[in-house]
């Protein structure tokens, strides 16, 4: 792999991992409700997620799943439903006051750091237009002259040291903004704002095509 290809894929990396989407929101509500450093344990599933479906474009799995309309549709329903029901979740999460040194913490619920990890898994490994950039993009960043895994790794590294430095950033941005959001009201507010844009982040999935079969 030329340096010049290399870079081409970073900055595709860098556009793919700015732009909003259901990883970005999910790391932006974990990171308002829970903190960076909690944050993180989502954050790493989502790279895992990523990894998984780089895997599966490698193997050339996800070519399978744009050429069958029944099981694009499969991936693409049951990705929808994950981030409804995420949404629907955060929607309703369970806002406690918690007495620590003697002032009043508003919280939401921490889930344990393995549902935390999971949730940023199958955020990703359930989204279609994952897939679909994987199987599009990622093709014409490997050399057909060259082996294919060391490649397939050089692109997987570059890609979530992408993410991982977006998606802390914008976990960051969102836990600046906690000191704002002391009020249990203000707190369901979030929570409430968060999870409806996850739903309608799953709603909208229902509208994904896939790539015409030549």
């Amino acid at each position: 792999m030329t340096f010049s290809t290399w870079f081409a894929f970073l900055i595709a990396a860098c556009v793919i991992a700015i732009s909003p989407g259901s990883g970005a929101v999910l790391s932006m509500s974990h990171g308002l409700n829970y903190g960076v450093k909690k944050a993180s344990t989502t954050i790493l599933g989502l790279q895992a997620g990523l990894l998984l479906i780089l895997a599966i474009a490698g193997a050339g799995v996800g070519s399978i799943l744009l050429a069958s309309e029944f099981a694009f549709n499969i991936v693409k329903i049951v990705g929808a439903l994950y981030l409804i029901y995420l949404g629907f979740n955060q929607w309703r999460a369970r806002v406690e006051v918690v007495k620590e040194e003697e002032k009043n913490l508003t919280l939401t619920q921490l889930p344990t750091a393995r549902r935390r990890f999971l949730t940023g898994f199958f955020t990703n490994t359930t989204n279609p237009k994952g897939i679909i950039f994987m199987v599009a993009v990622l093709p014409q960043f490997i050399s057909h002259d060259a082996p294919l895994l060391p490649q397939l790794c050089i692109l997987g590294v570059t890609m979530c040291g992408v993410d991982l430095i977006v998606m802390h950033s914008y976990a960051y941005a969102a836990s600046t903004m906690q000191r704002y959001f002391s009020d249990p009201r203000w707190l369901k507010s979030q929570n409430r704002f968060f999870g409806g844009i996850l739903m309608a982040i799953g709603a909208a999935l229902f509208f994904v095509k896939r790539s015409p079969s030549n």
